[in-house]
C-alpha cells in the first residue's frame, strides 16, 4: 500500500542524506521525494511517498523518529490531505498537432511555458493520476522530454 510521510526536519547539511540513507540500509524504497524550507529557515518539511504494509511504515516512522535532527513524522495517508505534482514536459508541436496540442494542455488547465519551432514546453500541477493522464494522451503525439516533481502533500485542515 502506498504511503505519504511528512518529516519536519532540521535545515542541516547532511539530514537528507541521513534519511535517504536509512532506507536504503533497510531495502524500502522510496518512490517520491521533495524537501524545501518551511516559513522558518531552519526547518524543512521532507514529504515522501513510500510503499509497504503497516508494519514496514511503523518501522520506517520508528527509525526516522530517532534520527536526531528529526522533528515530527506523520503518515499522512490515514488522513484527508491534499497532494499535488508539477510535470515539465516537451512535446512535438509540428504545424499539423499543434491545435490538438493546445486543447490537452487546456483541458488539463496546463500551460505553455515554452515555445520552439518544433515543440512546446508544457507545465502541468496536479494530482499524481492527472499527471499521468496528461503524460498518456500527449504520448501518441510524441514526448521528447519529461522532468517531474515528487509528490508534495499537507493534511487537510479539521473542519471543525
Amino acid at each position: 500500500m502506498k504511503h505519504t510521510i511528512s518529516v519536519l526536519l532540521q535545515n542541516k547539511p547532511g539530514v537528507l542524506s541521513r534519511v535517504t540513507g536509512l532506507f536504503s540500509g533497510r531495502g524500502f524504497n522510496i518512490e517520491s521525494l521533495s524537501v524545501a524550507e518551511t516559513l522558518e529557515a531552519s526547518i524543512s518539511c521532507l514529504t515522501l511517498v513510500t510503499r509497504g504494509d503497516e508494519a514496514i511504515i511503523e518501522q520506517i516512522t520508528k527509525q526516522l523518529h530517532k534520527l536526531i535532527d528529526v522533528i515530527k513524522v506523520s503518515d499522512i495517508s490515514d488522513s484527508e490531505y491534499v497532494e499535488r505534482e508539477m510535470v515539465l514536459i516537451r512535446v512535438k508541436a509540428e504545424a499539423q498537432s499543434r491545435a490538438e496540442v493546445l486543447r490537452v494542455i487546456d483541458i488539463f488547465r496546463g500551460k505553455v511555458v515554452d515555445v520552439s519551432p518544433r515543440s512546446y514546453t508544457v507545465e502541468v500541477t496536479g494530482s499524481a493520476s492527472k499527471v499521468q493522464a496528461i503524460i498518456d494522451i500527449l504520448k501518441p503525439i510524441g514526448i521528447q522530454e519529461i522532468v517531474r516533481t515528487g509528490t508534495i502533500a499537507m493534511a487537510r485542515a479539521s473542519k471543525k
